[in-house]
């Protein structure tokens, strides 16, 4: 699809990364974290010091409001411009603050001239689910925003912390588990997490850099040390090597080339998301979470919900959501300028945008769809697979809120309809009724269930269904419920009691209903 008269890209002059701090040397990351902490270099510490503008401002990759913020001459405004902003501090600035001479032997600071240090790697104080105080290592420009903003471009460049992570390490189950894989680990923020609950976490990238950062991140935030495995996807692991939790925020971007590690996978189209979805399947121990952020194609005359369906290995229940969809050009623009193409060589930045362009044309594909893929290892007969597209808000942590939509899977998959009549519910708390209609009229056209938490879903429901709802509060069962409906609304309760099981399972499933049994 290529066009000769076009403008081709010009050759890509990667700069060098810097060399990076042992690992051989624990107490000094020991020694290293204390002195931080002493410094109030803490996620809180540094939104106390910043005020939140500024602290927004860091995740858009803008620097400016936090170098005004640290002009002072206090110690925790010194290590915020050496580790987050890569300015140079004067060596005496930072001599009773830090095991100086110990952080420049070991490789985590060097000379910069005259009587400066200069960090070599990007730490980032990250607050943990218990109120931990963590830091994510990363290369230098890629602790605050994305490898685009004020980063390096080389091909092995390691990020720091991003939505893409957050959002995944929200959404990951976190039940105490006996093993847990990081596929693709990157600076190693999945694995710190999964090190909280599980006896052992092995963490695996094709890139050896990731790696090395990873074993920083743990060290650094005084984690145990992971079991650290260089190879592409599942390739690391040994045949039949299972595991109680695999998360992965892998290069999912869909490009027409491999120019990032961190966010290109060198496979065609959505091949790579593919790969690792259905690899899952073979390395989950019974009752085991796979979870994962994904693109996928949106390709002409092609059910985007049938293309991810078929991704879903046997033996595995899963919950899809798209989170977001792009058209093909929206999507261009979002990587080439997560690369900063858009800051450089116009007509090489108007070619690379072609070249996406072209791909995209290629492959028929109209748009790129984002969002979360959930297995669950089940040794049901029927396995359940839900594809669901959610753009709206939610509530993180959702990790809960996932375990228990596969628990009500379970609870619904072992009652037919008279079992079901049988049980009690109770109405999820915050759950709220709304009544939608013309202001005087008699009856509201529409009733709306809405939850206040979690996936905050909203569900239209007939007159029966919103009755059912309001009384459910574990005492009567829905048999009963719906015998008192009938005689209310004089209607035959056989009739009753054998239209309104798929209604109570659809509030079931999404949450609005539990059952007390």
């Amino acid at each position: 699809m290529s066009d000769s008269s076009r403008p081709q890209p010009a050759p890509t002059v990667l700069p060098d990364l810097p060399a990076l701090p042992g690992t051989g040397q624990p107490d000094v990351a020991a020694r290293l974290r204390e002195a931080l902490l002493g410094a109030s270099f803490t996620a809180d510490g540094l939104l106390e010091l910043l005020g939140a503008p500024a602290y927004a401002a860091l995740a858009r990759s803008e620097t400016v409001p936090a170098l005004r913020a640290t002009r002072g001459d206090t110690p925790l405004e010194a290590l915020v411009r050496l580790f987050l902003l890569q300015q140079p501090v004067p060596y005496a600035r930072v001599a009773d603050v830090l095991p100086l001479d110990a952080c420049l032997e070991s490789g985590w600071l060097a000379r910069s001239g005259g009587d400066d240090v200069r960090a070599t790697v990007d730490v980032r104080p990250y607050g943990g689910p218990g109120g931990e105080d963590w830091f994510i290592v990363s290369d230098l420009g890629c602790a605050v925003g994305g490898a685009g903003g004020i980063g390096n471009t080389a091909e092995e460049v390691v990020l720091g912390v991003g939505g893409a992570s957050t959002t995944l390490a929200g959404i990951t189950v976190r039940t105490p588990v006996a093993s847990a894989l990081d596929l693709g680990t990157g600076s190693g923020i999945q694995a710190l997490h999964a090190a909280q609950h599980a006896t052992r976490v092995t963490a695996t990238d094709l890139n050896p850099r990731a790696l090395h950062i990873t074993a920083l991140t743990l060290a650094l935030s005084g984690a145990p040390a992971a079991d650290l495995r260089q190879g592409s996807l599942f390739e690391p692991l040994e045949d039949g090597e299972t595991y109680d939790l695999i998360v992965s925020n892998p290069p999912f971007v869909i490009s027409p080339g491999a120019r990032l590690t961190y966010r290109d996978g060198g496979m065609g189209g959505d091949d790579l998301c593919r790969s690792v979805v259905q690899g899952a399947g073979d390395r989950l121990n019974e009752g085991g979470y796979a979870q994962f952020l994904a693109n996928w194609q949106h390709v002409e005359g092609e059910d985007w919900q049938d293309r991810v369906r078929a991704w879903v290995p046997r033996g595995c229940d899963a919950w899809i959501v798209q989170r977001e969809v792009q058209d093909v050009t929206q999507y261009a623009e979002l990587w080439l300028r997560d690369a900063g193409d858009h800051r450089g060589d116009t007509a090489a930045y108007q070619a690379r945008y072609d070249a996406w362009l072209d791909e995209f044309e290629a492959r028929k594909v109209k748009a790129v769809g984002f969002g979360w893929i959930t297995l669950r290892r089940t040794a049901a007969a029927e396995p359940s697979i839900t594809v669901e597209e959610w753009p709206h808000p939610v509530e993180q942590p959702l990790g809960d809120t996932v375990r228990a939509h596969f628990e009500r899977l379970d609870y619904l998959r072992g009652r037919d309809d008279a079992a079901l009549l049988e049980d009690r519910f109770r109405l999820v708390a915050e759950v709220v009724q709304e009544q939608i209609g013309l202001p005087g009229a008699e009856d509201p056209e529409h009733v709306v269930l809405r939850q206040h938490r979690g996936m905050r879903r909203a569900t239209q429901v007939d007159t029966v269904g919103a009755g059912f709802a309001g009384v459910c509060d574990g005492s009567l069962t829905a048999g009963r419920i719906l015998d008192a409906i009938a005689q209310l609304m004089s209607e035959d309760p056989v009739v009753l009691r054998d239209r309104t099981p798929a209604q109570i399972r659809l509030l079931v499933e999404q949450g609005f209903l539990e059952p007390t049994r």
